[in-house]
């Protein structure tokens, strides 16, 4: 939701003393913004300072001194509360879930913070709401989800799904959320039993014509403002991105929701999948959408010292990568005769069959070295690969990066998404078992790297 924002202006105002916001989101960027007013969820413009109201993740403390990645609500004059706990984790979902209810004689019963199910603790600021305060929300004035009303660079860097606004009422987090009987996950409730009141909505964000779509029955639509586009990734199965903290030293530059990255300067590695395989057959694309140095690579390793400036895709133990060049680096040695050359805006497809150990590239579509990822044992034009080393990490990973210590290029990565960068496939090809949306054919058996096709591979 980078740059991109939902927003409304109620026609009255309402309750200001009791109402419920709750979220699913998932954080791209960490530890820095555009601004020290750090990464907007949910934002009201005010006349005054007091009724301008602004939730969100702290960057430098939101300009208080407090921790970066905390939870916090801000007026312009001072934070109301910032959350003990921080929110650092960019690879899963967080439910946050903000309850006020100002009528309570207590003070912490006036604000309740829950994410993912739990009570949150968190300080009490200057602002903290007294007895009946009527909070700088459910205004008749303007209301935005994922940016600051007047600033857009305050915006939310990542995914939003399933927001809730009740009008009137202070819901536990137990309400929108409950935790899986099998896996012990906290999960959303896809229909919560919730009473929505005059200016409530309901969100799904599940119509990719209309994100700002309400769902409540209220007809209390949002208007879309830049580019919101809608993923497969959802709270319920997450598909892999690209890890932003597993590139250590001279990172490269990640956005769209950490599908893209920008290799420059000394950032001969690039980045790995933040989701691991052990067994099973998985596919994924790449497409390079730039370079200046013939140098980039691509492909999967197994070694947990590979995110390091000095051991790009192809080198360190257990690591196996397609060069741009049309050769292959495999363990550290360069330049082992395999198929033909690719260049910018070419799609690189990655077939690894780690049921019997074999590994295939594919240029646009087209299988290199003749290879069959369908012959199973056979290995017709494969690359053997050994094992998952269980004293490294136990798992492959994909990554894509350089081979250059001084130039670089640019790498989008569609795990299952249906995008590169912010532009959807054109073929939308699904594997067997239809999880995911590729550009190209996806071998039979082979699955997109996302929760559900993990758990049905490697844990059934």
């Amino acid at each position: 939701m980078a740059s991109a924002r939902l927003s409304r202006t109620p026609s009255s105002e309402t309750n200001r003393k009791t109402w419920t916001w709750s979220a699913w989101i998932k954080r791209s960027a960490i530890g820095s913004a555009t601004s020290s007013n750090g990464y907007t969820l949910w934002n009201c413009e005010g006349s005054s300072a007091n009724d301008n109201f602004i939730f969100h993740i702290t960057v430098n403390g939101g300009g208080s001194g407090g921790p970066t990645d905390s939870l916090a609500l801000h007026t312009y004059g001072n934070d109301v509360f910032r959350t003990t706990p921080l929110l650092r984790d960019t690879n899963g979902w967080y439910h946050i879930v903000f309850a006020l209810d100002t009528t309570q004689a207590t003070a912490t019963n006036r604000i309740k913070l829950y994410v993912n199910g739990e009570l949150q603790s968190y300080s009490q600021e200057s602002n903290f709401p007294s007895q009946n305060y009527n909070m700088g929300i459910n205004r008749n004035a303007l209301h935005c989800i994922g940016s600051h009303g007047t600033n857009a660079n305050y915006y939310f860097d990542g995914q939003m799904a399933h927001v809730h606004f009740t009008d009137g009422t202070a819901y536990p987090a137990s309400t929108f959320g409950e935790t899986d009987a099998t896996t012990g996950i906290w999960k959303p409730k896809v229909s919560p039993s919730v009473t929505y009141g005059t200016n409530g909505y309901f969100l799904k964000m599940d119509n990719s014509a209309n994100m700002g779509l309400d769902s409540s029955g209220n007809s209390n639509n949002f208007t879309t403002s830049g580019t919101i586009i809608q993923t497969k990734d959802t709270p319920s199965n997450v598909f892999a991105t690209l890890n932003p903290l597993a590139s250590i030293n001279d990172a490269p530059t990640f956005s769209n929701t950490n599908n893209t990255i920008v290799v420059q300067n000394a950032s001969a590695f690039g980045a790995q999948s933040n989701l691991g395989m052990s067994k099973g057959k998985y596919y994924a694309e790449f497409k390079m959408t730039a370079s200046s140095d013939n140098d980039m690579a691509v492909g999967v390793n197994s070694d947990t010292n590979a995110p390091r400036t000095d051991l790009g895709p192809g080198f360190g133990t257990h690591s196996t990568a397609y060069r741009e060049t049309g050769t292959l680096a495999v363990n550290g040695s360069d330049d082992i005769s395999y198929g033909n050359s690719y260049a910018v805006n070419d799609i690189v497809g990655i077939a690894i069959d780690l049921d019997n150990n074999k590994l295939y590239f594919s240029k646009n579509g087209t299988w290199q070295n003749s290879g069959v990822p369908t012959s199973g044992s056979t290995g017709t034009g494969a690359r053997s690969i050994t094992a998952a080393d269980s004293t490294e990490s136990g798992f492959y990973f994909f990554n894509a990066g350089s081979h250059s210590n001084s130039q670089g290029g640019t790498w989008q990565a569609n795990f299952g998404n249906g995008y590169f960068g912010t532009s959807a496939v054109a073929s939308a090809q699904s594997p067997d078992d239809g999880n995911g949306i590729f550009e190209y054919d996806v071998p039979a058996g082979y699955r997109a790297l996302c929760t559900k096709s993990i758990n049905a591979q490697e844990y059934s």
